[in-house]
């Protein structure tokens, strides 16, 4: 299987080392990043790439990501690229361009996803290709195919969950330590846990575009950003969270996801309830009328455990193909 590259940071390196290390079988014959594209419909040397981008900064030679993927003979989409909210530009229009091209769509961005879900899958029906999308919600957790697959037939009424690593590991020092807010995302930014500019996170954001990410999978609905209710952690103190552990519980992050609302917030959790994860973990729970509790639990967020995320959702298209 033939497959288009579009985004080389992190996630997108990571997906190349797995291609390198045997974890699917395709042959990538383009990969772009923000300034520049490589295209060989016979199959790029991926350590090539990789040791161009690190000495130059580049993929290629080329700049019209656009105009190559229209171009190119490829037959998935992998779309690793920043996420961009708004219209979620330019990545809605690469993977609109690639269903055109008859190209499945295998993706870790949350913006087209949260943003324009609804616009996305239609024009996925009038191609007749698939829209994969695990890596955008929980990184290595199989959360989109659990409700997609493991619960599939299943009512899922909704579903709660720590979708931020960063904001579980900074809580979670705060209270085994004692620590101020500031003082310990000082030290996550140190760690490279935390990013320079860390409001994504910390404000809840991240967590809310992957609430809207799973409603709009398991009710089939349109929400974006602007329908979730959101707060953040840069006000939760020590002190909180001392009262909190005397009274039995911990306060993490939670999002919450139901067919009438969406929320992201500080909640308190009982000590030892399957919420109460600690560091960098992520978890999230479903209710289902048959199933009852469903929980799945791991590594939400690094290259290699946002890229194993495309490389099943890689692997799931090519046993169908």
């Amino acid at each position: 299987m033939r497959v288009a590259l579009v985004g080389f940071g992190a996630v997108g390196r990571g997906f190349a080392d797995a291609v390198l290390g045997g974890a699917v079988d395709v042959d990538v014959v383009l990969v772009a990043d923000s300034s520049s594209v490589a295209v060989d419909n016979d199959g790029l040397d991926l350590e090539s790439v990789k040791e161009r981008k690190e000495k130059q900064g580049v993929v290629g030679e080329g700049e019209d990501v656009q105009g190559a993927l229209e171009d190119a003979d490829y037959d998935v989409l992998v779309e690793a690229s920043p996420t961009t909210l708004g219209d979620a530009q330019p990545a809605f229009g690469y993977m609109v361009t690639a269903m055109e091209n008859g190209a499945h769509v295998v993706t870790s961005n949350k913006g087209p996803v949260a943003m324009r879900y609804g616009e996305l899958m239609e024009a996925a029906d009038e191609a007749g290709v698939e829209v994969r999308m695990e890596g955008t919600v929980g990184g290595a957790i199989p959360t989109i195919n659990t409700v997609r697959e493991s619960l599939a037939g299943d009512e899922v009424t909704s579903a709660r969950g720590i979708l931020n690593g960063t904001c579980n590991f900074i809580l979670t020092r705060m209270l085994e330590e004692g620590l101020t807010y500031e003082h310990v995302l000082g030290e996550a930014q140190d760690m490279g846990i935390a990013e320079a500019d860390p409001t994504f996170d910390v404000e809840g954001i991240d967590t809310a575009l992957k609430c809207v990410i799973l409603s709009n999978v398991l009710f089939e609905g349109e929400r974006t950003l602007d329908d979730v209710d959101v707060t953040g952690i840069t006000e939760v103190t020590p002190d909180s969270l001392r009262l909190a552990r005397e009274s039995g519980h911990v306060v993490k992050l939670v999002g919450e996801v139901s067919e009438e609302s969406l929320s992201v917030a500080p909640r308190l959790v009982p000590e030892g309830h399957a919420l109460d994860v600690s560091g960098t973990l992520n978890v999230v729970s479903f209710e289902a009328d048959l199933a009852g509790e469903v929980t799945v639990t791991g590594h939400g967020a690094g290259s290699s455990e946002t890229a194993s995320a495309l490389v099943s959702d890689v692997a799931a298209i090519a046993r169908k193909e």
